[in-house]
């Protein structure tokens, strides 16, 4: 029986939230109004942070801001956040968890409430190739129709769409010998309650807090700088 390593990834394979980190982006390039993004953007921010986020509603709010744009202006902008913002924050501490993984022989998984657009450059970053994340709609031509599909992996709708994943190749959790999975949140201890070996790693204090209690290891990938 093979190992499946399961990760989150704002706040756990990253120190930052790619999703907040792309709105200050697009506002410091002067793509959407500072002012108003900026504001909109920091109490998703906060919700997400209390575990009070509606996700659809946010959701709406991203992709609805990523509609305004042609594709290939899109795809343009978010290499320029890889170079500028993404590639400078990975941790080599982060690249070595991932790759102790891979060199084990263990199926690996990324699975994030952030959207595809924005996280899928990230994943091929840290060499992984099977991603869940928060997916929109599109139109005939790839761009953007304002509106998601599915259920947005975030909380309990993460353990929701890895059921999916795994039914896609007839599989479940338990045909795997260990399952792992490592995340900062408390938003994520319905899927870290489910696996063989839940890991908080860089937890905030709830999260935290909670490991202890059930005795949980964890994980500091972010108490070196990055080089």
């Amino acid at each position: 029986m093979s190992n499946l390593a399961i990760f989150d990834l704002d706040h756990t394979l990253l120190p930052l939230d790619s999703d907040y980190e792309w709105g200050q982006f697009i506002c410091r390039i002067g793509a959407v109004n500072a002012e108003a993004f900026a504001k909109r953007n920091a109490t998703f921010f906060a919700q997400y942070q209390d575990g009070s986020l509606d996700p659809i509603e946010y959701l709406e709010f991203a992709f609805g801001t990523l509609s305004a744009f042609p594709r290939k202006q899109l795809d343009a902008w978010h290499q320029q956040f890889m170079d500028e913002v993404i590639v400078p924050a990975i941790r080599p501490a982060a690249l070595a968890l991932v790759r102790q993984h891979q060199d084990a022989g263990d199926e690996i998984l990324i699975i994030t409430a952030t959207n595809r657009f924005i996280t899928a450059p990230i994943a091929q970053a840290f060499g992984v190739a099977n991603l869940i994340a928060a997916e929109a709609e599109h139109d005939a031509d790839g761009g953007f129709t304002g509106k998601s599909r599915g259920t947005p992996p975030f909380g309990p709708g993460k353990v929701t769409n890895l059921g999916i994943w795994l039914a896609a190749t007839q599989r479940r959790l338990d045909d795997f010998a260990t399952s792992y999975f490592y995340s900062d949140s408390q938003n994520d201890i319905p899927l870290l309650s489910l696996v063989t070996n839940p890991v908080a790693t860089n937890p905030n204090a709830l999260l935290a807090a909670h490991a202890h209690a059930q005795g949980w290891p964890t994980l500091d990938l972010f108490s070196v700088p990055a080089q």
